[in-house]
């Protein structure tokens, strides 16, 4: 029996753990500071959107399309530059071309033979529609910060998810890339953690704030997590 088999339920963060969420955030980003003289390395553009981030979410809730276009005014204000209405919407207009990690499809897939599937992300309904098209599976519930009308790592977001799963939180699997936003707070609540640690080879802790946490379970992506699991990888359609 492996240790696995006690969970009916697995739940993920969607951007970072399953989608290419700071290849994304930089392709949007660095055309708009390029037009306007700031010059950053690519560290230091997913270090300031997250610290925006996470302090914009703090304050009053919003729509996140409205948090994405707060997080381009910050840019301008730390940097001295007016962003243009386009230059505003350039992080909410590319979500829908931000594509999944490598592997997370066929996993996807794969988890899906055995598992209920669950998505809580601190995204809007309309903008997740978007990126679900890109992920290949049907997912058994899809939680939002829009219907939580919270984001994480507020307790809340989770708590939220756990009325509308109506499953017990012992059978519960929650796998993510952050620490800040999921992990810390998941087991605050008891829950069981996978950490998608994907930033181990690489300096700082990218667009999340830095935290330490102690995941049940830890792996470099979620083809790791497959292959931990024991089940066998559905091999990628061409």
């Amino acid at each position: 029996m492996s240790v696995f088999d006690v969970y009916g339920v697995l739940s993920f963060d969607v951007y970072g753990t399953l989608i290419d969420f700071e290849r994304g955030i930089l392709g949007a980003l660095k055309p708009v500071l390029k037009s306007h003289g700031v010059q950053l390395s690519d560290e230091q553009i997913l270090e300031v959107f997250g610290e925006s981030e996470a302090e914009i979410q703090e304050g009053k809730f919003m729509p996140y399309s409205d948090i994405l276009r707060n997080v381009v005014r910050e840019f301008g204000k730390r940097f001295d530059f007016t962003p243009s209405s386009s230059e505003l919407d350039c992080l909410v207009s590319s979500v829908g071309t931000w594509m999944p990690l490598p592997h997370v499809v066929e996993s996807l897939q794969t988890l899906k033979k055995k598992y209920r599937l669950a998505i809580i992300s601190n995204i809007d309904d309309d903008l997740f529609s978007v990126t679900a098209k890109h992920l290949g599976v049907n997912f058994d519930w899809v939680i939002t910060s829009e219907q939580a009308q919270s984001y994480k790592p507020s307790l809340h977001t989770f708590k939220f998810a756990l009325e509308k799963m109506g499953v017990s939180r012992e059978k519960i699997l929650h796998i993510s890339n952050s620490m800040y936003h999921d992990i810390v707070p998941a087991r605050a609540l008891n829950l069981s953690t996978v950490w998608v640690n994907g930033r181990s080879y690489m300096a700082g802790f990218g667009v999340t704030p830095p935290v330490r946490g102690c995941p049940d379970f830890e792996v470099p992506d979620l083809q790791a997590l497959v292959s931990l699991m024991g089940l066998e990888a559905i091999e990628k359609r061409i």
